[in-house]
Parts: structure tokens; sequence; C-alpha cells
């Protein structure tokens, strides 16, 4: 299956139509992004809950930090699936349900694929990154062990700067390739999950789709690279003053108060995050891997000028 590639300026238009994901079917995509949000957060509530726990445990906690991992490893794909499809659904005018982002943990929906494919990407990526700290990199894993071992030490309490060791020179290479590889990465992450769920592609074709695809686009995917930067650091300040304002105000009366008044507003933002993720995961592969999109068709009453 051949790949498309796209001007740079469609960037901004995967970022626009993420925005606007969900037009046709509100109900159904945004809810099915919310119970992926939902059960994306049950890990780090764990790992929370386990750090005061096992604090004293160093190796009980990493093994609960690894439990976790490894079952987000299997779940999320199926999620992602699902939620992809939920996506299209609504795209192309078909019926969808919030809870159908579920129905790929049923067989005979291509769990096997999807588990597979995320699991070679995650292969992947750490292939492509260890190559990188290894090689330009010397004394960094180190480094970041001695960082963690501070902040398991710390308790929880903030680490004094003086105490955190000198960064090895090596750091900002790794940085810069590993910003390079990680839009590279994520666009072939993005496509080919696409190819997998929606294109019904096998694991090894659908990421030979994926890097093939994203070596084409990797200047819009630069682009919408900058334009979500830009974009999440006016959202950040948006939600900020009017989390301030809200906490300000809801203080005067009662702290809980201040707390419930707030907390809508970073959950809020939280899941503009994750619709605006998955808008651009969609319509990124729609354009670069799937036929045209037609529009669902319009009500009885109205008529297409």
């Amino acid at each position: 299956m051949s790949t498309r590639a796209m001007g740079p300026g469609t960037g901004w238009s995967w970022l626009a139509r993420a925005v606007n994901l969900g037009r046709h079917n509100p109900k159904a995509v945004i809810g099915a992004i919310a119970l992926v949000a939902l059960v994306a957060v049950v890990p780090s509530i764990v790992q929370l809950v386990a750090q005061p726990v096992f604090g004293a445990q160093p190796d009980a906690l990493l093994t609960v930090i690894g439990l976790t991992t490894l079952v987000s490893l299997v779940v999320f794909p199926l999620l992602i699936g699902g939620a992809l499809r939920v996506i299209d659904a609504a795209e192309r005018g078909r019926p969808a349900g919030a809870g159908a982002v579920f129905d790929t943990f049923r067989a005979g929906n291509g769990a096997g694929r999807l588990i597979g494919f995320g699991l070679l990407m995650t292969a992947i990526y750490l292939l492509v990154f260890g190559t990188i700290v290894g090689t330009f990199g010397k004394g960094l894993p180190e480094w970041y062990m001695q960082l963690m071992q501070l902040s398991m030490e710390a308790g929880g309490k903030p680490v004094q700067p003086d105490d955190i060791p000198a960064p090895p020179a090596g750091l900002g290479m790794v940085m810069a390739l590993g910003l390079l590889f990680g839009l590279f990465l994520g666009g072939a992450y993005a496509i080919g999950f696409g190819q997998v769920a929606l294109g019904g592609r096998g694991v090894f074709a659908a990421i030979g789709d994926g890097l093939a695809g994203s070596l084409k686009n990797l200047l819009p995917i630069v682009v919408m690279a900058i334009l979500s930067i830009i974009a999440l650091f006016a959202l950040t300040l948006v939600v900020a003053l009017v989390g301030g304002l809200l906490a300000l105000v809801g203080g005067l009366v009662h702290p809980v108060l201040a707390m419930l008044l707030v907390a809508p507003v970073y959950l809020g933002m939280i899941l503009l995050m994750y619709v605006v993720m998955f808008g651009v995961m969609y319509h990124m592969w729609r354009d670069i891997c799937a036929e045209p999109v037609a529009p669902p068709p319009l009500p009885g009453n109205q008529v297409e000028l």
C-alpha cells in the first residue's frame, strides 16, 4: 500500500481538524476518548499509592512500576485502536457509541495485531533511543539513576538544586537527536496504528507504511509539532490564569470549594489534549494512507448548497 506525501501546510490542517474532532458525533468521540484518558490515569495512581507504601523498599517500588508498565503495553494499544475506530465511524457517518472503544478487547477484532504493533514500535523506540544514548550520552544513564535515587530519598519533597549532579557533556546532543527521531517515530506510530486499526494491515506491513509515510511527511510533522508547542503554551497560560482566579475566589469561601472549582478546568485541559492527540493521529493516517472520506449525509430536511 503506497503512502502519500503532503505539503508543509498540512501540519496546520492536522492540528486544526483535530481540535474540531467529533463534530459529527461528539457524544461518541469525546466519550470514547474520555474513557481512554480515565484508564490512562490508573497506572499513575497505582504508582503514586505505591511510592509511600514501598518508599523504603526501592526494589518493590520498581517491581510495581514494571508491572504497571507491562500492563499498559498490552492495554493501551487496544484502547488506541478502539478510539481510532470510533473516530473513523463518526467521520464516515456510521453509528458509533463511546463504549465501542472497548470492542478491541473482544475476540476477532484484531487485538493481536494491535498489541503486536504497539510492542514492536516500543522495541524500535528503545533501540533507537538506546543507540543515541549509547553513542552520544556517555554517563547519562548513571546521571539519571542518581536523580532517581535523590528523588526517592527525598520522599516526595523537592530536590535542592545544589544536590543535583552536573549533567554529562553529551546531554544536548542526545536531546536534539531525541527530539528529531521522536518526531519521526511519532509520525510512524500514528500512521502505522491507523493502518493496523483501520486499514487492516499486518504488523510488519503497518510499520513499513508508518516509517515510509513519516519519512515522506517529516516537514509537515515538524510544522505541526512547532504549532502544537505554541498552542500548548498558550493553553497552559490561559488555564493557569483561569484556574488561579477560580482558586482565589473559591479560597475566600473554603479550600474545598477552590479545589472543586479548579478541578474541572484542569481536567478539561487534559481531555482536550487527548482529543487533539487522537485527532492528529486519525487525520494524519487518513491524509497519508486512507482513501478520501465522504462527509456524512445531511439530515433529510437539509440540502447541501
